[in-house]
C-alpha cells in the first residue's frame, strides 16, 4: 500500500491486521455498552480490551466499498502500524456487519472492507499530545450530512499500551477502537472521517461511499 508522510510517498507492506474492541478508557462506560449489546443478543467479550484477528487484505485505499445487505456501518478509528521498526499513526474505518455481529463479533469484523486514509504520521511526533487529537465522523443520511462521532483520543485506552497488549510488531497494523456513536449505531450511504492534530494544525481525512448488494436466498 502507498501512504504519504509529510507529502513523501511510502510504499509499505502490511502483513497482519488486528481490530481492537472494547477500548474505551472509561471502564464504567464500557461495561454499560457491553450490557446494552448483550440485550441485543451480542455476546460479551471474553476480555477487555479484546483483539480480533482479520485478514490484512481488508485494508484498502478506496472511496467506495461494496457490502452485503443493509445492516453494515462504519466507525472512525485511529490506526497504528508497526513498519520496519517505526510506529505510525493513521486513520481507518472498522466497517462491520451488524447482523452478523449478533452471531459472531469476530466474523462480523472479517465481513467488510476496512477503508484507510492515505496519510501516516510518525507516532513519535505526536506522542506527547496524542490524547489531544480529535476524531470525527459524519454520515450521509437521506442526502444530509450528520455528525455521528466526535471526541478526543483521551476517550480511548492509551495507544502505546494498547499496542503493547496486542503485541503489535513486524509489519502489523491495528484499528484501535472508536468513540460512541451520536444516536444509534446505524447504516449510512457515505462517511466523512477526520483525525485532527490541534497542536501541529494538521488533519488527515478519509471519505468513502457504500454500495449495498442485495442478499439473495
Amino acid at each position: 500500500m502507498r501512504f504519504f508522510h509529510d507529502g513523501t510517498p511510502m510504499n509499505v507492506e502490511i502483513a497482519d491486521l488486528t481490530v481492537a474492541g472494547w477500548t474505551g478508557r472509561n471502564a464504567d462506560a464500557v461495561a454499560h455498552h457491553i450490557r446494552e449489546l448483550a440485550a441485543l443478543g451480542v455476546a460479551p467479550p471474553s476480555q477487555v480490551p479484546l483483539f480480533y484477528r482479520v485478514s490484512h487484505t481488508l485494508l484498502m485505499h478506496t472511496d467506495l466499498i461494496e457490502v452485503l445487505g443493509h445492516a453494515t456501518s462504519g466507525e472512525a478509528e485511529p490506526l497504528l502500524a508497526h513498519l520496519d521498526g517505526v510506529l505510525w499513526l493513521g486513520l481507518g474505518s472498522d466497517h462491520t456487519d451488524r447482523d452478523l455481529e449478533a452471531a459472531s463479533v469476530a466474523a462480523s469484523k472479517q465481513a467488510c472492507p476496512k477503508p484507510v486514509a492515505d496519510t501516516f504520521w510518525r507516532f513519535d511526533d505526536i506522542a506527547p499530545h496524542v490524547d489531544d487529537l480529535i476524531l470525527t465522523c459524519q454520515i450521509q443520511e437521506n442526502g444530509t450530512w450528520t455528525l455521528y462521532q466526535e471526541g478526543t483520543l483521551a476517550q480511548i485506552v492509551p495507544l502505546p499500551g494498547l499496542a503493547a497488549r496486542a503485541k503489535l510488531g513486524g509489519q502489523g497494523a491495528m484499528l484501535c477502537g472508536t468513540l460512541p456513536a451520536i444516536g444509534a449505531v446505524r447504516p449510512a450511504a457515505a462517511y466523512r472521517m477526520a483525525l485532527t492534530d490541534p497542536v501541529r494544525n494538521k488533519t488527515m481525512t478519509l471519505n468513502y461511499r457504500v454500495k449495498t448488494l442485495e442478499i439473495v436466498n
